[in-house]
């Protein structure tokens, strides 16, 4: 049963992670809708797709560290908030920060989750190795 559990959170962030990246993707398919050259949708489809090639590299280096996927969604979630409520009307940057920083702190706090979890088992093991010396 536990080993079901160390699968699920560990599995579970990775997941979600790559699917909020894409789910933050399709908000860049709006410049299709413009009258732009081959070379203009191309530059707007990176510059709109820049913060989720960050999150993209950072969900990388998260597949191992789970701190930093922890650190990186919790921020993202704390700096989307305060952007949202800065420069729109609070109705909707409530909504905003419902759809986009909601999903962020979910991955950012099982990313978290699998880091205890990590951290316990390891010290469980090395607890294991020192008695046995």
């Amino acid at each position: 049963m536990i080993k079901k559990i160390n699968r699920f959170i560990y599995w579970t962030p990775r997941i979600l992670s790559i699917i909020f990246i894409l789910f933050l993707m399709l908000f860049s398919l709006d410049v299709f809708a413009e009258n732009l050259s081959f070379w203009e949708i191309a530059l707007a489809l990176f510059m709109h797709n820049i913060p989720a090639l960050i999150l993209l590299i950072l969900v990388i280096i998260s597949w191992k560290h789970e701190l930093v996927g922890a650190i990186t969604f919790i921020s993202a979630g704390l700096l989307y908030i305060i952007w949202t409520f800065s420069s729109v009307p609070i109705g909707t940057a409530l909504s905003w920060s419902l759809t986009i920083a909601g999903p962020a702190f979910l991955i950012g706090i099982l990313f978290l989750i699998g880091w205890f979890n990590k951290k316990k088992i390891a010290s469980n093991n090395f607890t294991l190795i020192n008695i046995k010396f």
